[in-house]
Order: C-alpha cells, then sequence, then structure tokens
C-alpha cells in the first residue's frame, strides 16, 4: 500500500513543478511592462535563490573533496600511552 501512495505523489509533483514552471515564465514574460517594486521584488527573489543554489554547490562540493578523497586528508599520528619510569 506504501507503494501505491509514493507512485501516486511523483506525478503531483511533477504536475506541481510544471505549473510552477509555467508561472515563473509568464511572470518573466510579464516583467518588461511591470512596476519597479515588482522588478525589485522579482530580482530580490532571483538573487535569494541563486545565492542559496551556489551555496549548496559550494557546501556539496566540499563535503566530496573532504570524504571521497582519503590523500588529501592530513596525516594522523597515533598517540602511544607513556610508559612509567
Amino acid at each position: 500500500m506504501a507503494g501505491t501512495s509514493h507512485s501516486m505523489a511523483v506525478p503531483n509533483f511533477v504536475q506541481e513543478m510544471h505549473s510552477v514552471g509555467e508561472r515563473l515564465l509568464l511572470k518573466l514574460q510579464r516583467l518588461p511592462h511591470a512596476e519597479p517594486v515588482e522588478i525589485v521584488a522579482f530580482s530580490v527573489i532571483l538573487l535569494f535563490t541563486a545565492t542559496v543554489l551556489l551555496l549548496l554547490l559550494i557546501a556539496c562540493g566540499y563535503c566530496c573533496t573532504h570524504c571521497c578523497c582519503p590523500e588529501q586528508r592530513g596525516r594522523k599520528i597515533q598517540v602511544r600511552p607513556m610508559t612509567p619510569p
């Protein structure tokens, strides 16, 4: 039964993303005739989205570099207990 709900969620998600894309395209087409406040608001939202995506890309790159490439890690030195004199 759980597989059925998952398979129903995927088309709904795709349909929602398609709807968001159409609204964004419509907004872009109307942007040259928009008021200055709308242009600034749209630019701020676009800049925020681009910043989040860039930070996500940097975080993934940093993680992959440090997790997947062990030869770039610093050497580990084993500490041995001192024997009493």
